[in-house]
């Protein structure tokens, strides 16, 4: 066993069968009551009440706005609520800072990542906490001790990242795992995990179910948000749903359905997630041949027909991202050809790209996708600027149209077009990202991880807007981690594995465990 027993034992009981004393584990360990929090008289938070005991996986559910974010920034010490009580472990939480919360057994993995660029994994993990971590009173803090400490932490979660890296040569997905390694370190009696598994590929949702389930045997209580269903009933033992700012209903997750648990987050029944396919033609719009970039993918080849959806499935690692990278001119290629209604393009960079007709959306968006602090009608505008020069000024009235059009088309939910698009949800966000992209009227689009991080009702506009795209005619390429999105998705999907590509599947010939044997192998 890896990780100690946290917080105090409320109960002991003896188990004849492995004779040995266990938790019983039945009183709370933090206890919210009438909880509210409002924004410029808009209530974030209304009255909202949640109690989790110790030693469970307590999943907190709500389409992005319910206010799920607000309770747990909240909880970590982040925002300061305008009413309400926050008891945890038998204290009463007040005019707590995030250190102070940290102290008092309560850590949170962010789903936008908290981490310094330049600084080692190692430094990441023990970031503030550096002396006691390694015994130094005085002078300068041993580096190589830090180091040890993190390595030897990191094995123990099963995680092989090197900790002396620095954390800008990582993946969103390794970055993912050190955070849950810095909030595992911390000896917490409660962690929030907010989108845990938002960028990891199988295998690693398998390592942190691993570790949540041996948290959970020491008595650790985990707040789970996350917007993949599948795992929520695979992970957790009580759902707490939350809608528009309310408390709704708090239920043991064998005793709900995936269709109840969803009209509860939305208020509404919705009916088949995934919208009926477009029918593709043979025209061919996008082709790669033998496509390689050196130690990431070798001999890529594919064809994507107008109207068609071309799913590349595959585990961390595998070369997906790197592969729509290097299309899209972010990564240099080291040969291959790409073709364009069946001509030959040079593309070196993102500009050469949307030029050549290709629209991406990054797995990464906040770091890629969109500028936070710009406006919805900037940021949608971004990518095509020169529609909107009237001479060499731009125009204020065409931006303006071309933003309302986007806010209108894909429901963007949206105060008006110069809400700051860092204020809007998940969903929204993407969305934003969507419309700057097919406002530079592509042929082609890369989609990289489509609904990372937005909520069900989200998703299932997003899925309605990838169909649409398609039957317009645009070649539509997505690269998911999730199986049921990529099969309810995709007319053909591309596995690979370890940068090879495995084999190319039909809609019909396609499973998720004939994924999961092509991935692996």
């Amino acid at each position: 066993m890896i990780f100690k027993s946290v917080g105090r034992c409320p109960t002991l009981k003896y188990s004849a069968l492995s004779g040995l004393f266990c938790f019983a584990m039945h009183d709370d360990i933090l206890h919210i009551s009438n909880l509210s929090k409002s924004y410029s008289g808009i209530k974030a938070l209304d009255n909202v009440q949640l109690s989790v005991k110790r030693g469970e996986v307590h999943a907190l559910m709500g389409e992005n706005g319910a206010g799920k974010s607000t309770l747990m920034k909240i909880l970590a010490g982040l925002i300061t609520p305008d009413s309400g009580k926050i008891v945890l472990d038998g204290e009463v939480l007040k005019n707590t800072s995030v250190t102070d919360i940290i102290k008092k057994g309560i850590s949170m993995i962010h789903q936008e990542l908290l981490i310094v660029p330049e600084l080692t994994v190692a430094q990441n993990i023990f970031l503030g906490r550096e002396k006691s971590v390694t015994g130094t009173k005085v002078g300068w803090i041993q580096e190589k001790i830090l180091t040890s400490k993190a390595t030897e932490l990191l094995g123990e979660i099963d995680v092989s990242i090197d900790a002396d890296i620095k954390m800008k040569y990582l993946s969103v997905a390794q970055m993912q795992m050190v955070e849950i390694a810095k909030a595992i370190s911390n000896d917490a009696k409660v962690i929030i995990m907010d989108e845990p598994t938002s960028a990891i590929s199988n295998k690693e949702v398998d390592t942190l179910f691993r570790i949540i389930r041996e948290l959970k045997s020491n008595g650790v209580a985990i707040i789970y948000i996350s917007h993949k269903m599948d795992e929520i009933f695979e992970i957790a033992d009580t759902i707490t749903v939350l809608r528009d700012g309310k408390y709704i209903e708090t239920q043991n997750a064998s005793e709900l359905t995936n269709d109840k648990l969803i009209s509860l987050m939305v208020g509404r029944e919705l009916n088949s997630m995934f919208p009926e396919p477009a029918v593709s033609t043979m025209n061919r719009i996008f082709e790669v041949r033998n496509l390689s970039r050196n130690g990431k993918f070798s001999n890529i080849n594919f064809t994507v027909h107008a109207g068609e959806i071309f799913g590349i499935a595959g585990l961390m690692g595998a070369g997906r991202t790197e592969i729509a990278r290097a299309i899209y001119g972010l990564d240099t290629l080291d040969s291959g050809k790409i073709l364009i209604d069946g001509n030959l393009v040079t593309i070196k960079s993102p500009h050469d790209a949307v030029e050549c007709g290709i629209g991406f959306v990054s797995e990464d968006r906040k770091g890629l996708g969109f500028i936070p602090e710009l406006s919805v009608k900037h940021n949608v505008t971004l990518a095509s600027l020169p529609e909107h020069l009237r001479g060499i000024l731009l125009s204020n009235k065409s931006e303006n149209h071309a933003a309302d059009k986007m806010i209108s088309e894909l429901k963007i939910k949206s105060f008006d077009r110069d809400q700051k698009v860092a204020n809007l949800s998940g969903g929204n966000q993407q969305k934003v990202v969507l419309g700057k992209v097919l406002l530079s009227s592509p042929k082609v689009i890369i989609l990289d991880e489509p609904t990372r991080g937005v909520d069900v009702g989200a998703k299932f506009e997003i899925y309605k807007l990838i169909r649409n795209l398609a039957a317009q005619g645009i070649a539509i390429i997505m690269i998911s981690s999730e199986l049921p999105e990529i099969l309810g998705l995709s007319d053909r999907i591309m596995i690979l594995s370890k940068g090879i590509q495995k084999i190319i599947l039909s809609r019909e010939e396609a499973t998720q465990e004939l994924i999961m044997k092509y991935a692996v192998h």
